[in-house]
């Protein structure tokens, strides 16, 4: 499923147009993004938890010359999916 598809969904489910359920979708995307950005989890029960995980530096291999680099410390996104959507699939 795609954002429009899922925007379609929620149109349906709510018995609104499009229009506005392509705004709420986004509202509640940036909301999640947001709090994401400011370091903060976002736990919606029954579904999951997204939350940010940090990647410490290391060194890696160039797999085409086999060199060494280094590589940066970064941030990403981690989810953990709750027991009602786990119990789901």
């Amino acid at each position: 499923m795609n954002k429009a598809q899922l925007t379609e969904a929620v149109a349906a489910a709510t018995d609104t147009s499009k229009a506005e359920a392509a705004r709420a979708v986004e509202a509640t995307l940036n909301a999640i993004a947001g709090s994401l950005a400011g370091g903060d989890s976002v736990s919606l029960v029954g579904f999951g938890t997204f939350n940010v995980r940090h990647r410490a530096a290391r060194t890696g291999r160039n797999p085409q010359t086999g060199a060494t680099i280094q590589i940066a410390a970064s941030k990403s996104v981690g989810f953990k999916a709750g027991k009602a959507l786990k119990e789901s699939l």
